[in-house]
């Protein structure tokens, strides 16, 4: 089952710059020994989107344990292909089977990308005024 709960179109420029710059975070948290949640938040603060730091969290832990390594991160500007598919993840253009990994942790997956495609959208509706139907 996969959820379609896209964000506005008008912040589609900023939502890949927030994933990427949350799983960069998420991936130094990891390797350094912090506690990912906190780091998120202050990352996320830039963007003035806090609240998602739960959520993108839980996405970035269920990826990579569908991809069954860590998630490969690329340099400033240059993204990793890792990077790269957890935007067609997020986006839609590349559904969590892709992965061949069990179906089991597809579906963990998906699960995780339908929320943070609800929290974005809903992230974002808010920000802008807009309400969701």
């Amino acid at each position: 089952m996969t959820c379609h709960f896209p964000p506005p179109s008008q912040d589609a420029a900023v939502i890949p710059t927030i994933l990427i710059d949350a799983a960069r975070c998420w991936r130094s948290a990891r390797d350094s020994g912090e506690s990912t949640q906190p780091r998120l938040s202050r990352t996320l603060a830039g963007h003035n989107c806090e609240i998602l730091a739960p959520v993108l969290d839980s996405l970035c832990l269920f990826y990579e344990a569908a991809l069954g390594r860590p998630i490969t991160i690329g340099d400033s500007p240059s993204m990793s292909e890792d990077e790269h598919l957890l935007l067609g993840l997020v986006g839609g253009s590349r559904p969590p089977q892709f992965l061949n990994c069990p179906n089991n942790l597809s579906h963990t997956l998906d699960c995780a990308l339908c929320s943070t495609r609800i929290m974005l959208a809903l992230t974002f509706a808010k920000s802008n005024g807009e309400t969701l139907q």
